[in-house]
């Protein structure tokens, strides 16, 4: 494996150090160029919530890896989003080049542990051999299947009352990297659907990203609450998204329309002449 395949967001986490991303959820290899040169550590590209498939999310990885940061900044990292902890879905993102995935709800130990073989060939995991992946540059990096375990990242969410309690056994299966903790459904959970912020909901999630650093996994989570995203960093989130492209383009039109609204009529000459 060449050093172009080093995962260094996997590094990072393995140091401790925290890293900023953006949540994309806009299916279009011109937008994740554009996020990609803003100087972001890591951005997550979601198909769970968005009409993205695998041949679209092959262009949308290219994309990332295309965009130009600033001088001196690390390229940003790409995190796909898999519907669901398939195997299928696993194994063909995998070879279409994602080094680091995140797995939607995963509750326990056991989905925990299938996740990791999903990602593993055998005889540690079920991961099918493809002979040119472009994973493996086309099977012009002979060594990759050798390094794949070493440099793939696995993230896994847990999403539920239920799952928070199963914390320290997910935790403890070896070859997962980072939870992440998932406010919006986790709210939902526990009573307070909507309710991201709720007291209960804020003191659970506090409680979770202790927990999972003194696991010694890094803990994650998306939070475009600034105040707030601040605050689960200095409380040890090392992965944590900030902002979410589709928030940020809605609201910066919402705002542009808003300060022009009514212009388009005020001081039109009565006749109709331009």
């Amino acid at each position: 494996m060449n050093m172009s395949y080093t995962n260094h967001f996997k590094q990072a986490l393995r140091a401790g150090r925290a890293q900023i991303g953006l949540w994309s959820t806009i299916p279009s290899p011109f937008v994740c160029e554009l996020i990609g040169g803003a100087g972001y550590d890591w951005v997550l590209l979601d198909t769970e919530h968005t009409p993205t498939d695998v041949p679209l999310m092959l262009h949308q990885l290219q994309a990332v890896a295309a965009a130009h940061p600033a001088a001196g900044v690390q390229p940003t990292h790409a995190v796909v989003r898999p519907a669901w902890n398939d195997p299928v879905l696993i194994k063909r993102y995998l070879d279409i080049g994602a080094q680091t995935l995140l797995l939607p709800f995963v509750q326990n130990a056991q989905e925990a542990q299938a996740a990791v073989r999903a990602i593993r060939y055998a005889p540690e995991g079920i991961r099918g051999m493809g002979g040119s992946t472009r994973a493996s540059n086309f099977g012009r990096s002979t060594d990759y299947v050798a390094r794949a375990a070493e440099e793939l990242c696995l993230l896994v969410q847990v999403e539920t009352g239920e799952a928070l309690e199963q914390i320290e056994a997910i935790a403890a299966i070896d070859g997962i990297d980072g939870i992440f903790i998932g406010p919006a459904d986790l709210s939902a959970s526990l009573g307070f659907p909507g309710q991201a912020r709720h007291p209960e909901v804020k003191r659970r999630i506090d409680d979770a990203i202790g927990r999972i650093r003194a696991c010694g996994k890094a803990p994650g989570i998306l939070m475009v609450d600034e105040p707030r995203a601040r605050e689960c960093l200095d409380l040890g989130a090392q992965f944590v998204a900030v902002a979410l492209d589709t928030i940020l383009l809605r609201d910066g039109l919402d705002a542009a329309a808003a300060r022009f609204r009514g212009h388009s009529t005020a001081g039109k000459p009565a006749s109709g002449d331009y």
